[in-house]
């Protein structure tokens, strides 16, 4: 059997296996997606989805926590669209703010907003950026925490950003995927690129 015909065949058994496993995705519901892992992307990937989900004429909420620039290229792209709230809930890197009383504070104002929208049933995507540090910092509760996500309303969607997601998160989430960091440009000592990091 020559290349070409393998080829075929190998692809119409993948298809009928992948069409068999589509068919069974029957069920419709809001996701918690958590986007984790030491590598670069993972806010990347969940504004992506902002793109999709405003593509689609969907309402979209962003809150961003622990940062504290507004001056980005995603803000300033996505704030500007009528579907889309984007509030920057953060003082800035812990390592800058060195305080954990005001990190705490700061931390449930900001998750404060986030429960407006969580129990918002007109958002139909919420992204939580760099929620986990929340979490694993012990700024917020976290059980009171995943409740809020549980309770939201039945088809709205969520996406958590941030490094070391707690277990309890991955366990409560539909759909984690963990960037691994190969490698990096800050390490060779390049500053932060306009479009790319900002």
């Amino acid at each position: 059997m020559d290349k070409n015909k393998r080829h075929k065949k190998r692809m119409e058994s993948k298809k009928s296996v992948i069409d068999e496993n589509i068919s069974k995705a029957n069920k419709s519901k809001g996701l918690l997606l958590v986007l984790t892992g030491n590598g670069k992307g993972k806010s990347s990937s969940a504004f992506g989805m902002v793109a999709r989900a405003l593509g689609h004429s969907m309402k979209v909420g962003v809150c961003q926590f622990i940062k504290s620039r507004t001056d980005t290229g995603e803000e300033a792209f996505f704030s500007a669209h009528e579907n889309c709230d984007w509030y920057v809930l953060g003082d800035g890197f812990t390592w800058d703010t060195q305080d954990r009383t005001q990190d705490i504070e700061t931390s449930e104002k900001g998750w404060a907003v986030a429960q407006s929208m969580l129990n918002d049933s007109s958002y139909d995507l919420v992204v939580l950026d760099e929620l986990t540090y929340l979490l694993s910092y012990k700024y917020l509760e976290g059980g009171a925490v995943l409740s809020d996500i549980q309770a939201r309303p039945i088809m709205q969607h969520v996406v958590v950003t941030g490094r070391a997601a707690t277990d309890e998160l991955v366990e409560l989430a539909d759909t984690v995927s963990e960037i691994a960091d190969v490698k990096h440009a800050y390490r060779d000592g390049i500053q932060a690129q306009k479009g790319i990091d900002l």
